[in-house]
């Protein structure tokens, strides 16, 4: 019979290893909290439509990642790939344009790509990220970046840095698209496909290229940043001033252009720097004033990030920084005979409403294996309970660390086991 295994680029998270992504979930969570985001969750499939004209038709994304499949009404639909572009239609579909400004979403998706398999990058994978909708102002982007430098303040990366970019708005970025063609142009032919096929199109993309000789070629191109219209480089000198006035440290680096179309203006990215850790972005994002427009709902400014578990979950590894593990079980009830058996069931049903992490044996076992399974679990304390206990109503609660016993009566192990056990001391 075959034995099945999970699809390529995809990979099970195991007990032993969850708890370590509950940690990372809970920390944002308790963070974005705290700036007033509140959690939105859309849907994993969406109309194919939304992503070619969200995340921009010369995208690699676009072009070669997607998951896309015609359902059985001929509609075509992609799992998402990322998600900014599904919060953005939720945002408008359900009207939320009539909130008070700053609408503040938060998300926790999985995601798909159809990329090459490595380390930390997978085809099923999972993100963290938050948007704002409805302010222009460069505030909110200092405000959303500064939520994430204490992310990872907070979850051990104290040197994460932060570089920022402005990619400018359409005004300027029409007649900077020209200098770039007029750049580009002596080398395009000897460039990749993908840079070729975007000159016309969008040349800025080209500026992402992963090809090392055409990426040493884009390093020399004209920078964005010193072509700037007016209003732009107004917002991009509040941004920097906001950072300042915060306490963010921050580098500009002029080749962040983010790897999707819909961003205006400020982009940024999170580096890791540490010589522990993998190096490169462990975050990224910007703002996006366009999109919202572009996908059908009335202008509004917006601006968001995204990062990826997997990947954050490498870094703290690769730094040895360790996350909390859970608590294990307070309390194991080994009962010896049916009768015993039918109250320990019981007793431990009334102890986990109490808030009391207990189990019982629900396999037959002998007290000999009851046992062994309770100190392989780890769990703190034990008590046989058998006809003798029922009787006298009196039991043995074993600190297992060490095998000491003190004799309590079962009405106390019901009213008070927390109190006990706390007494006893682990």
């Amino acid at each position: 019979m075959t034995a099945y295994k999970a699809p390529k680029g995809t990979k099970d998270v195991l007990p032993e290893q969850s708890y370590q992504w509950q940690y990372l979930e809970a920390l944002i969570r308790g963070i974005v909290k705290k700036y007033g985001f509140l959690e939105a969750r859309t849907p994993v499939i969406e109309h194919t439509e939304l992503f070619l004209r969200g995340v921009g038709e010369t995208t690699d994304i676009v072009q070669k990642e997607m998951y896309t499949f015609e359902d059985k009404g001929g509609r075509s639909m992609t799992l998402r790939p990322e998600g900014t572009a599904g919060v953005v239609r939720s945002y408008i579909e359900n009207g939320m344009g009539s909130l008070p400004s700053p609408v503040r979403l938060f998300y926790k998706i999985t995601a798909f790509r159809y990329e090459n398999v490595q380390k930390g990058r997978y085809r099923e994978f999972h993100q963290l990220g938050a948007e704002a909708f409805g302010s222009t102002g460069p505030l909110v982007d200092a405000e959303l970046i500064g939520m994430l430098a204490l992310y990872f303040e907070q979850m051990g990366i104290r040197d994460a840095a932060l570089r920022v970019n402005s990619i400018g708005c359409p005004v300027c970025r029409a007649s900077y698209n020209q200098l770039l063609q007029t750049y580009f142009e002596p080398h395009i032919h000897g460039m990749c496909e993908d840079c070729r096929g975007r000159f016309g199109r969008n040349p800025l993309r080209i500026l992402d290229c992963k090809v090392e000789r055409d990426h040493a070629i884009a390093a020399e191109a004209p920078r964005l940043l010193n072509h700037l219209c007016a209003d732009c480089q107004t917002h991009f000198d509040g941004l920097l001033r906001a950072l300042d006035a915060q306490g963010t440290e921050y580098t500009i680096d002029n080749g962040i252009v983010r790897g999707l179309d819909y961003y205006t203006r400020t982009v940024f990215e999170f580096v890791s720097t540490s010589f522990q850790s993998l190096g490169g972005t462990i975050c990224g994002g910007g703002r996006y004033d366009g999109l919202v427009e572009e996908i059908g709902g009335t202008p509004t400014p917006g601006v968001g990030f995204a990062m990826g578990l997997e990947r954050l979950l490498l870094e703290l590894e690769a730094r040895d920084i360790p996350s909390p593990e859970p608590p294990p079980m307070d309390l194991y009830l080994a009962p010896m005979g049916e009768a015993a058996a039918t109250y320990t069931a019981s007793l431990v049903a009334r102890l986990r409403r109490a808030g009391v992490r207990a189990e019982t044996d629900l396999c037959g076992r002998s007290l000999k294996a009851q046992l062994k399974y309770a100190g392989k679990r780890g769990v703190r304390f034990a008590a046989v309970i058998g006809d003798s206990e029922l009787s006298t109503g009196q039991v043995k609660l074993r600190r297992m660390r060490d095998g000491t016993e003190e004799t309590v009566s079962l009405s106390e192990l019901e009213t008070g086991a927390t109190a006990r056990m706390a007494a006893f001391g682990d």
